[in-house]
């Protein structure tokens, strides 16, 4: 019975969304861009359920590379509008958009330089005309049987502030490197903070451009990397190519010669990555040149490889 009521307040908000979503104008062009020439924060501002939507917002925003803090509006006129100045987007979120806590901090906003950006369920409100921009999030009904509890209201509210946020990160090329500064802490920050060096394998496969082919793939078994290095002459040359897993196999279909060496069957260009570099590096890497291994080097002024890294290393250490 439950889960059916369920699924019925889903569709309920769905189709309220399917709404909003179609309505959507000029306007959010325009918010966009001023949100992205921001010089200063941006505010966001509202009170009650639209207060934690408000506070989710600015979280999301300040996470993604948009400076962005939360003023709860009915501490604004008591002191907190000092957090802000003319440089700063103020977004004042309220349902009805006559919400008198909002009203009251208008006017000293403007006073201040800030441009306004409402977000209401009304855009005949008090709020929605006097700010510089109002962006609809108007729903027809609440999932509230009683059409009280703000509950679909909210709902578009926070998928509003989602699209402003995912627009602001795409104009603003945000990758998960960036991600990843602001979120050093817990298995997230394990998994996009995380080096090369703490999951490379140091035990180089090493052969030289002479060792015969049997040897070759021996050096590849024992090492279980799928790869070796090729030098110009062991244990101190220096490294001239590498041989990988399709190398050998092609090897196998044009050659009959078991005695040919490593340097007829090595690639001569390799890939390589220092061991400070984070991780999401590495896997850019390979997902621009479709290659599972890099060789590691001690910084980017030496030639010398101190170890490999695949792609199945980044995997373990990330699950």
């Amino acid at each position: 019975m439950y889960a059916k009521r369920a699924k019925e307040i889903f569709n309920e908000e769905i189709r309220e969304l399917e709404k909003l979503k179609n309505n959507i104008d000029f306007t959010f062009n325009q918010v966009v861009e001023v949100l992205y020439r921001c010089q200063g924060k941006v505010v966001m501002m509202g009170i009650g359920k639209t207060g934690i939507i408000a506070h989710k917002m600015a979280a999301s925003f300040a996470s993604t590379g948009t400076p962005s803090i939360f003023v709860n509006a009915a501490e604004a006129v008591h002191g907190d509008l000092g957090m802000l100045n003319a440089n700063d987007v103020a977004i004042l979120v309220s349902n009805s958009g006559s919400t008198n806590e909002i009203l009251n901090i208008i006017d000293p906003l403007h006073r201040l330089g800030c441009t306004i950006v409402a977000m209401t369920g009304n855009m005949d409100s008090p709020l929605a005309q006097r700010a510089d921009f109002s962006l609809s999030i108007h729903v027809d009904t609440e999932a509230c049987p009683l059409g009280l509890a703000p509950t679909t209201s909210t709902t578009a509210t926070l998928l509003m502030g989602d699209a402003l946020m995912v627009c602001l990160m795409e104009m603003r090329k945000f990758k998960a490197e960036n991600f990843a500064l602001y979120h050093p802490g817990g298995a997230l920050g394990r998994k996009l903070l995380g080096r090369v060096q703490n999951v490379m394998a140091t035990d180089v496969p090493r052969v030289a451009i002479d060792t015969i082919f049997r040897e070759v793939v021996c050096e590849m078994s024992e090492k279980h990397l799928g790869i070796t290095m090729v030098y110009d002459q062991l244990p101190n040359g220096q490294c001239v190519g590498i041989i990988t897993d399709g190398d050998v196999r092609r090897a196998i279909q044009k050659y009959n010669d078991v005695h040919i060496t490593a340097e007829s069957i090595m690639t001569p260009s390799y890939k390589h990555i220092t061991k400070d570099a984070l991780l999401t590096d590495a896997l850019a890497i390979m997902d621009t040149y479709n290659i599972t291994t890099l060789a590691v080097t001690e910084n980017e002024k030496t030639a010398e490889i101190i170890g490999i890294i695949s792609i199945h290393h980044i995997i373990d250490f990330q699950s």
